[in-house]
């Protein structure tokens, strides 16, 4: 996952992305970047690190433009180098700008039609500059005579016959303005709004609602899957499905831990999705632990703290933020290593001894993805003095790689892939382990928006919305994963480890 925006405006678009970019930060820290255009000329920032890190009061000067677009970045595809930053520019035709958030599943192929027939050389790893290269050969290839936006419609028509995957995208074309669009399946989530009126209204493109609700802007609506929206420099906006049958089946996990809860993904709130997760997964405790002895439920910040609140009253039982986190670390899913992320989670979470001590508490979890980091916190809660420890996950079990820009490449990380729920239980320590059902979970967020025809859960059933995909596509993952770094443990190694504990 990542941040996008963009921005037509009529003053300077500098302050208004970077602000921005900061309410979308939660959706990657490796990298940031922003481009501006003022009179036809492009300025560029970009840098591995935080929004804050990255641009600093000098950058207000060099970044002067009424149009613009950024970008946080979180590594899947490619490597998490200052090269492969975005925003990314190519110079014909016009000068372009692009920004992607997914990954796309046929960038071999893409590369190799690239090198073989269009002449194009790619620099880097990133499919993000695959993207940006067929998006410009098919407006290079487009009829000039036609109006600007046609031009732009025909070439995302044609991008969506070349590319399969996931992506959102927001783009800047030199002189002409921005453009978002959206695959057929809209599996990663655009949303484009407004402020201002009476001839005098900016727009903005963004991943996510809150960063329109935030700047001021109203949503208009979210781009469709196939759709494209194009704003040009004076604030004409057009919109054209460029798609003849798409698919609305957004992915499920922006909901369980992704997005903000302050946030709409395609007309579903995400907070009170998390509400609803809460209740069921309660409903579900309730069925199996009948005479359960839960004591107090704790919710582990703060992505799970929607869900905890709703099943402690479901329960009858005490809610309790037992678990400070520091603020000024950032997400532990999304950071780049798994050894980062087992040093991160006793520096992220200091425990208030007294709501654990003598007590049995319930801690709850948006999901439970490796494994490693729960048995900390597992052990956390039991070196705060709990008599028993139990851990309810707001999501079904992960056992199937994410292949649409979420970095979980390789089944055998992931502690459910070939274990059951007592078995998980024993790995991390924990006196019983439950998990939210899949029927529940994609039930917590039906109901609200009817165009949905569904939603992808494939790291959940291992059925991908953009068909099946073989096996060497995946082991090419699983080697690819060996060589960016050391291997996370395998699920056959957590279960000798169980085996040994016996």
């Amino acid at each position: 996952m990542c941040g996008l925006v963009a921005i037509v405006a009529r003053d300077e678009v500098f302050s208004d992305i970077y602000d921005a970019l900061t309410i979308l930060q939660h959706r990657g820290q490796d990298a940031a970047g922003i481009v501006t255009c003022e009179n036809d000329r492009l300025n560029l920032r970009k840098e591995n690190g935080l929004v804050r890190d990255v641009f600093q009061h000098r950058h207000f000067d060099m970044l002067k433009g009424t149009l613009g677009l950024g970008h946080v970045r979180y590594p899947t595809a490619g490597s998490a180098s200052a090269a492969e930053a975005q925003p990314m520019y190519v110079n014909s035709p016009f000068g372009i700008s692009l920004a992607h958030n997914g990954n796309l599943l046929n960038g071999p192929e893409l590369l190799e039609s690239f090198v073989q027939t269009d002449s194009r050389h790619i620099n880097t790893d990133s499919d993000s500059e695959l993207l940006l290269n067929v998006f410009a050969d098919e407006l290079q290839k487009g009829d000039r005579d036609k109006e600007p936006a046609d031009q732009i419609f025909s070439a995302v028509r044609a991008l969506h016959s070349r590319v399969n995957g996931a992506y959102a995208v927001v783009a800047l074309i030199t002189g002409f303005g921005i453009v978002g669009f959206r695959d057929p399946n809209g599996i990663r989530p655009l949303i484009y709004g407004k402020r201002g009126k009476g001839g005098a209204e900016e727009f903005m493109i963004a991943s996510e609602s809150v960063a329109l609700s935030v700047l001021g802007f109203q949503p208009v609506s979210d781009v469709m899957p196939g759709e494209a929206v194009f704003i040009d420099t004076k604030g004409n906006v057009s919109v054209k499905q460029c798609f003849d049958q798409p698919r609305y089946t957004p992915c499920i996990f922006e909901y369980v831990y992704l997005a903000r809860p302050d946030s709409v993904i395609d007309k579903v709130s995400v907070y009170k999705a998390r509400l609803k997760m809460g209740e069921k997964l309660a409903d579900k405790i309730t069925r199996i632990y009948p005479d359960n002895d839960i004591d107090v439920v704790i919710p582990i910040p703060d992505t799970s703290c929607t869900a905890a609140l709703p099943m402690a009253h479901r329960l009858g039982v005490k809610y309790r933020e037992g678990l400070v986190k520091n603020r000024y670390i950032g997400r532990t899913f999304i950071m780049p290593g798994q050894e980062e992320r087992n040093r991160s989670v006793r520096r992220k979470l200091s425990p208030i001894e007294l709501e654990f001590r003598g007590k049995n508490v319930l801690l709850v979890d948006d999901s439970i993805v490796r494994g490693t980091t729960s048995k900390q916190i597992v052990q956390m809660a039991r070196d705060s003095g709990a008599k028993k420890v139990y851990l309810a996950s707001a999501a079904p079990p992960v056992k199937f790689p994410n292949v649409y820009g979420i970095d979980m490449p390789a089944a055998s990380e992931f502690i459910a892939h070939d274990v059951n729920e007592g078995q998980v239980a024993r790995y991390i320590g924990a006196d019983w382990v439950i998990y939210q059902d899949l029927d529940d979970l994609i039930a917590s967020a039906s109901g609200i928006n009817p165009e949905i025809n569904g939603f992808d859960c494939s790291i959940f059933s291992g059925e991908y919305v953009t068909g099946a995909l073989s096996e060497k596509y995946f082991q090419t993952l699983s080697d690819a994963r060996v060589q960016l770094g050391p291997m996370k443990k395998t699920s056959q190694e957590k279960l000798l480890e169980i085996h040994n504990q016996d």
